[in-house]
């Protein structure tokens, strides 16, 4: 009798765990279409296809998907479940599974082109260039952070979940701050070498390192605006976080900040600065600064004060550009974004 009572107890605790572990068709499109991942560029938009085969409408069960994550038949490298829950990927499998098929995949974001270096070839046709862009623009900025060698290259993409954040750690100022609970963003997983070959990785890290080049690793970011009498005055904080004697110096900088139409500059700091111009690139004023070097680890602050602070349509930015090091052949068009202020903290 008492085990029977107990089972009838326990039966809609039961209830409710199966509910809790029902796949979630809507909770998979907001995480497919959300900034945490990046699925999208290879599997398209939709899922309809692209470089990656084609996820909508395929049927694809939960366990199927997991496999197909955890353990990819094809170039696609394998994620981890502290990257991405079974959880998640049963809510994705949902997801497609709501969709139709489509009867033809969409295209590749970048493709190769003949005239491209051998190396940047290869980039394209092993799916680099569909997260990472046509130029590698991101990590060539890390690997001239450290100066990396082809061991470590080779080691971010065969066991990037590991070495990654031990750069990412040796790059900081500091040790990483603590885990909020929350899932990071979906990075990059580990690529097989059965698929992705050395030799292929090698031809990639020579192209990147000897003819384009690696890039200095600089960062720009504005701070939210403070506002007096004489306007709003944004502090401007330039940085090289390449490892110290170690990363990529840059030579002959150019800083410039878009004034948005109908605002002023009022004043400024900083060493370097050029006034106000046009730019046609930029299709407006800018404001400009100038700056010989900055080494591994320098950092620099100006501040610049508006008539008035610019709005969120102003969509206030810059851009950071350096003479050396520059790419061995063709045109330099290396350029570093400078961040917008980020949104205000809520009030705790």
């Amino acid at each position: 009798m008492k085990k029977l009572l107990a089972a009838l107890l326990l039966l809609p605790l039961a209830g409710l765990s199966a509910s809790a572990q029902t796949p979630d068709p809507a909770a998979g499109k907001t995480l497919w279409e959300g900034n945490n991942t990046q699925c999208r560029n290879c599997h398209g938009k939709d899922g309809e296809g692209a470089f990656g085969p084609d996820l909508a409408g395929r049927g694809l069960s939960a366990s199927e998907f997991q496999q197909a994550v955890r353990k990819p038949w094809g170039v696609m490298p394998a994620f981890l479940d502290t990257q991405i829950s079974d959880a998640d990927i049963a809510n994705l499998a949902a997801y497609f599974a709501s969709l139709q098929k489509v009867a033809t995949p969409g295209p590749w974001r970048f493709t190769a082109a003949d005239t491209m270096p051998h190396g940047q070839q290869v980039f394209h046709n092993v799916g680099c260039a569909q997260c990472h862009g046509q130029t590698f623009d991101m990590p060539r900025g890390t690997l001239g952070g450290v100066n990396a060698d082809f061991n470590l290259f080779k080691s971010i993409v065969y066991t990037h979940t590991t070495t990654m954040p031990q750069v990412d750690e040796s790059l900081a100022d500091g040790p990483p701050p603590p885990a909020n609970g929350n899932r990071p963003p979906l990075r990059m997983g580990n690529f097989v070498p059965t698929r992705v070959a050395e030799s292929q990785l090698k031809d990639i890290y020579d192209w990147a390192r000897d003819d384009i080049g690696f890039r200095p690793l600089l960062q720009g970011r504005l701070s939210q605006p403070v506002a007096d009498a004489n306007g709003a005055t944004y502090t401007l904080n330039l940085a090289n976080n390449g490892l110290k004697g170690k990363g990529l110096e840059a030579d002959g900088l150019t800083v410039d900040l878009v004034i948005p139409a109908g605002l002023t500059v009022v004043s400024t700091t900083g060493d370097g600065y050029k006034g106000v111009h046009m730019d046609a690139q930029a299709k407006g004023n800018v404001a400009e600064w100038t700056l010989p070097k900055l080494a591994a680890k320098d950092k620099r602050a100006y501040t610049i004060t508006l008539s008035k602070a610019a709005s969120a349509t102003d969509n206030l930015k810059g851009s950071i550009r350096w003479t050396k090091p520059a790419p061995k052949t063709g045109p330099n068009l290396d350029v570093q974004n400078i961040n917008p202020p980020a949104p205000p903290r809520p009030a705790p």
